[in-house]
């Protein structure tokens, strides 16, 4: 199984920023796309970003010019900084993984436990 652990979210005032971390381990044969989305309250789960193996990045609209996705193949890790932090932007943020626990298996989607971003105003 793979496992995700996310860290870096807190408290931020409106204008600034604040980075995400998410750290894969366990048995992994090989991760394909990772990406962060968010659920605000009483909203459902939206994508946010994702980048895929080759480096390959999606944003959602929202976030676009403001967070920026990026990951260390080394690390098995994918972070999240988020620039000009805004109200609407708080929000549980969870991590989600492609991965393959070994060539013979199919690949996954696996998710972090979540990490609470607060923006305020």
């Amino acid at each position: 199984q793979v496992q995700l652990v996310e860290s870096g979210g807190g408290l931020v005032q409106a204008g600034g920023s604040l980075r995400l971390s998410c750290a894969a381990s366990g048995k992994i044969f090989r991760i394909n796309a990772m990406g962060w989305y968010r659920q605000a309250p009483e909203k459902q789960r939206e994508l946010v970003a994702t980048i895929s193996s080759s480096g390959s990045t999606t944003y959602v609209d929202s976030v676009k010019g403001r967070f920026t996705i990026s990951r260390d193949n080394a690390k098995n890790t994918v972070y999240l900084q988020m620039n000009s932090l805004k109200p609407e932007d708080t929000a549980v943020y969870y991590c989600n993984v492609n991965a393959r626990i070994s060539s013979a298996w199919y690949d996954m989607h696996y998710w972090g436990k979540g990490t609470l971003v607060t923006v305020s105003s």
